[in-house]
């Protein structure tokens, strides 16, 4: 899948071990894969990114070849604030004070939580196809829940969600890819599919992965509550599925300002999943972007 890439996956100084790939020489840039992905997803597009950029692919915690420790009872030690302690770790280790950062669904919250916690390192941001986390818990209404129904069922208390998953996990993690995606697996690259089947059949991962959204519902939403006062100021590009869920829904530039100060919109084709569908697009597009910000220094 990257055989042209370096392996640079390593053990953080937390003991957390997280899987991780680069190529490329310039200024560096990190992407952040979603639910129910792994690095893969970004197997297209980072080669396109690496002409110009150091690009860093890696799994977040739980997820891929990374670590999945066991959840707590909260599931506090998979916050978006511990997987961004992990990733802004992770590049200090290989040398990158400073960085671009992208990412999908949950690596887009992920990477929202580091460009707060971490302002100083983050030359720009993107953040894919998602509103704020905190925006989208305070606005759920019929249409969104039936949606994004997984966010209520994978945050039920453990062992439920998993136990349940376990029976049929390429049924479950299928329909959430074609559900959302608003197309057909064929869209998804048979390499790039057969790592999320191998990541989705472990049943660590299936654990982890429930964890990540009880987190988000226990730990996440009061962290965000008590950041509300601080916004992104590093350039933010608030890139999204044109017949995606989040668009139908959401005014993305309206609900972005209130988080982030220098937002630009970027619409693609097709639904949550257009980096997997278009993935020639999204690197041009993306590549323009950092071009754009490539010399931005961090706040």
């Amino acid at each position: 899948m990257f055989c042209e890439f370096e392996d640079v996956s390593c053990v953080l100084p937390t003991g957390q071990r997280i899987a991780a790939h680069a190529m490329g020489k310039g200024p560096a840039v990190l992407l952040l894969h979603g639910f129910p992905q792994t690095k893969a997803m970004w197997a297209k597009v980072a080669p396109l990114l690496a002409q110009n950029f150091r690009v860093v692919v890696a799994d977040l915690r739980g997820y891929g070849d990374s670590d999945k420790p066991k959840p707590t009872d909260n599931a506090d030690n998979y916050s978006f604030r511990l997987m961004g302690q992990d990733m802004a770790a992770l590049m200090q280790g290989l040398g990158h004070t400073y960085f671009h950062l992208i990412g999908h669904d949950r690596g887009g919250r992920v990477a929202h939580r580091m460009a707060l916690d971490y302002s100083a390192r983050i030359t720009s941001l993107a953040v894919l196809d998602i509103v704020p986390t905190h925006a989208l818990f305070n606005s759920f209404d019929r249409h969104v829940a039936k949606a994004y129904w997984h966010w209520f069922f994978l945050s039920q208390p453990a062992p439920f969600p998993q136990t349940m998953i376990e029976a049929a996990p390429d049924m479950f993690f299928e329909t959430c890819l074609t559900g959302w995606g608003k197309a057909g697996l064929s869209v998804f690259d048979p390499a790039a599919l057969a790592d999320y089947r191998r990541a989705w059949r472990d049943k660590a991962t299936i654990a982890a992965m429930c964890a990540d959204y009880r987190a988000a519902a226990l730990v996440d939403i009061l962290d965000d509550e008590q950041s509300l006062q601080t916004k992104v100021t590093c350039p933010t590009l608030v890139y999204y599925g044109a017949d995606g869920v989040m668009a139908q829904h959401y005014d993305l530039g309206h609900v972005w300002s209130d988080y982030a100060t220098n937002i630009t919109l970027q619409s693609e084709k097709g639904g949550h999943f257009f980096i997997d569908q278009y993935p020639h697009e999204v690197a041009q597009k993306l590549m323009h972007y950092l071009k754009q910000n490539e010399s931005a220094l961090p706040a």
